[in-house]
């Protein structure tokens, strides 16, 4: 099978699994990312083909959306076995996707993984790293903002994980397209807050 043809597989694979997730690390997340993935690939002179391949595959097997991890990295492995892949990239795919995580403090080893993470990080930041922000924090009961105690809230999410992501990229690509989306961040937490601390009396 020619590797277009894997890759719309991929694909399609991907939406069966991911089409109904309510958290933000829906299908249409993956489709960002693998195809932002291949883009970058092409800016930064890697393999564009194996760049989307991890980007279909680097949240299959994340803890926070399957009950059994390892299974459906088996599985996965097993339907990307049954399009034609060689063993060797299979390998290199989910040894890429063990390592983008942003809470496993890790850094892939391959200039694919590397930017795929990168990818991932970028999806998790501007508008729509906002809007995904909110819809996990409301999938995990998570309140939007609570002053007494913060440490839970999706708003404290902004400060402990996606106001830091800017920094972490590793493609001159990666940081470019971050400058904008982590304004828009800003933005939004300043408006949020002057909004959020407005006096009743304001109100009519």
């Amino acid at each position: 099978m020619e590797q277009t043809k894997q890759l719309e597989e991929m694909e399609r694979y991907v939406y069966t699994i991911f089409r109904k997730d309510a958290t933000g690390h829906d299908f249409y997340h993956m489709k960002r990312v693998a195809k932002m993935g291949r883009k970058i690939a092409f800016a930064e002179g890697a393999d564009p083909f194996l760049t989307e391949a991890i980007g279909w595959m680097h949240d299959i097997g994340d803890h926070k959306l399957f009950d059994e991890p390892a299974d459906a990295v088996a599985e996965a492995q097993g339907f990307l076995r049954r399009i034609g892949l060689e063993e060797d990239v299979i390998q290199e795919i989910f040894l890429a996707c063990r390592n983008i995580s942003f809470s496993k403090g890790r850094m892939p080893d391959s200039l694919e993984g590397k930017i795929i993470q990168d990818a991932d990080r970028l999806d998790a930041i501007g508008a729509i790293g906002i809007a995904r922000t909110f819809a996990f924090g409301g999938a995990a009961s998570r309140l939007i903002h609570w002053p007494n105690d913060p440490k839970h809230s999706s708003v404290q999410h902004f400060y402990d994980k996606l106001l830091k992501l800017k920094e972490t990229l590793h493609t001159k690509t990666a940081v470019h397209m971050a400058a904008s989306r982590h304004a828009f961040m800003q933005d939004f937490l300043d408006q949020f807050f002057a909004e959020w601390d407005m006096p009743c009396d304001d109100i009519r």
